[in-house]
């Protein structure tokens, strides 16, 4: 795996990571989501100069220019609900690109601190020979994403894999590198050290999902 970690760089990215964290204004939900937003915007422009691109000649009033444009066709994947802010920031950049969704969820069973990830819905166009990018903001445990790989597969095979994440743990990096093929790359704002006895990043942020769209039940 191909990871792009802007933890340590002087970026926007760094502002934006500090509103979400911080606890007074993480009240406003608007904002919360647009951070989150805007962070995929940065990542997206980052991520596009992977792909690949082919000459276009464009006509303007007073002439002609050949200019180089993105070529490939893009999936952009998303996890609910978590990821819809996120997936809204990619999708500003790559407007032609297809959307597919799936619901991922933990369930402690006994309010234990164990869980399992459950998905239940999933949509999603072919990806033969596309570019797949898969948006989930909290790269906690790994496995959601372990599990949204495993329900892509009946769906063909991409050309290439990209994933996009706001705040990782070192933990879940590791339990993913091996599960993704090694040409994946990950490209995220921030990595935190730990998780807590339930799977949470510490110091993370908290619950994205809660955070963005209120409690759930």
């Amino acid at each position: 795996m191909i990871i792009h970690d802007f933890t340590s760089q002087k970026s926007l990215l760094n502002q934006f990571i500090s509103e979400l964290r911080g606890v007074s204004i993480q009240k406003d939900r608007m904002r919360f989501r647009r951070n989150i937003e805007r962070i995929g915007e940065v990542l997206s422009y980052e991520l596009s100069k992977e792909l690949h691109y082919a000459n276009k000649k464009v006509k303007t009033p007073l002439g002609s220019k050949d200019v180089l444009v993105p070529n490939d066709e893009l999936v952009l994947c998303s996890v609910l609900r978590a990821g819809l802010p996120l997936h809204q920031g990619v999708l500003n950049y790559f407007d032609k690109a297809e959307n597919a969704f799936i619901s991922a969820y933990r369930h402690h069973p006994d309010e234990s601190d164990a869980f399992e990830v459950i998905v239940k819905y999933f949509a999603s166009p072919s990806l033969d020979d596309k570019v797949l990018i898969i948006t989930d903001p909290m790269l906690a445990t790994g496995k959601t994403l372990e599990n949204v790989l495993k329900a892509l597969k009946d769906h063909g095979t991409p050309k290439s894999i990209h994933i996009i994440s706001v705040i990782g743990s070192k933990e879940g990096i590791d339990y993913i590198k091996p599960i993704f093929p090694d040409t994946t790359h990950l490209w995220i704002a921030t990595i935190d050290d730990d998780l807590n006895s339930r799977g949470y990043i510490v110091p993370g942020l908290g619950d994205a999902g809660d955070l963005s769209f209120g409690v759930k039940l």
